[in-house]
């Protein structure tokens, strides 16, 4: 089996307990070499200041290559600009641009009267800036604001002309979904890299919530498999193996890259990492 390139999602900490957990997933997942991990932002840029921090934090301390996330959420397009000087001046060299989500309490994305009204916009800015691989957002089912599946495919094409180089999708259950929508973008012209988002499932009822707040389908045998484990207290075993095996059905469809949400809880990604054949990389810091 080809090994492949993996990636790290981490969240920012909103506690001092949250802090430690962030810390210690970094610490326990920076020897698998990441080929890049990222940094999110809150629901509506919550968490704007707190992104900023960690991810000047992570790339000073663990030397990893961190891609900042970037949102179009409640800032102006100064703002915004003052955020990216920020990370140029941190270090950072990649962005992951996205739209972002509407600000808790709002139905929809409004933009700031002076902001950038969607991520194409975002894009065609950092472009020009000129400073940073851009990597963004993509949808293998249809996004809930979007009328189906060929509307985000054409949306990814907008967003790779105006400067991304990879998307990153949106979590998924099984390999065909990605699959479907990679032949999909392929019809389209898109060149750029697709890097599937594995979700490892730390918790059923937490993972089926977010399933259905951000449009993707959940397999009857999915949910029939988790409500089994769950009632036999092998939720975590049952986990690891689907995870697992969705990463293989990938490789073996010709995937290359893999780009883990860890929901800063290492130990899951850790596993289904040692059962693709990754080894953690040991240096003198490590053994120190």
């Amino acid at each position: 089996m080809t090994t492949p390139n993996i990636s790290f999602e981490f969240f920012p900490p909103q506690s001092l307990d949250a802090s430690f957990r962030l810390w210690e997933t970094v610490q326990a997942l920076a020897p698998m070499n990441p080929n890049f991990v990222s940094v999110t932002y809150g629901a509506g840029g919550t968490t704007r200041k707190l992104t900023h921090e960690a991810v000047g934090a992570i790339h000073a301390n663990y030397g990893l290559n961190v891609a900042a996330h970037l949102t179009c959420v409640d800032a102006t397009k100064a703002e915004t600009k003052e955020i990216v000087d920020a990370y140029a001046e941190a270090g950072v060299t990649e962005i992951v641009a996205l739209r972002g989500d509407p600000p808790k309490g709002a139905a929809r994305f409004q933009p700031h009267a002076e902001g950038f009204a969607s991520s194409v916009e975002l894009i065609e800015t950092l472009a020009q800036d000129g400073r940073f691989n851009i990597r963004c957002g993509a949808y293998p089912e249809p996004h809930p604001e979007a009328a189906d599946t060929l509307a985000d495919v054409k949306w990814l094409k907008r967003k790779v002309e105006a400067g991304a180089t990879s998307a990153i999708t949106q979590f998924f259950f099984e390999a065909e979904t990605f699959f479907r929508f990679r032949d999909a973008c392929e019809k389209e012209g898109i060149d750029a890299k697709i890097i599937p988002g594995i979700l490892p499932i730390q918790s059923w009822k937490g993972a089926k919530n977010f399933a259905l707040r951000c449009g993707t389908s959940i397999p009857a045998w999915v949910e029939e498999a988790f409500e089994a484990a769950t009632r036999d207290d092998r939720e975590q075993l049952l986990a690891t193996a689907l995870c697992t095996e969705l990463c293989d059905d990938l490789i073996a469809g010709g995937v290359e890259d893999l780009h883990f949400y860890t929901l800063n809880r290492p130990g899951l990604t850790r596993d289904v990492c040692f059962a693709l054949g990754l080894q953690p990389q040991v240096t003198l810091e490590n053994v120190a």
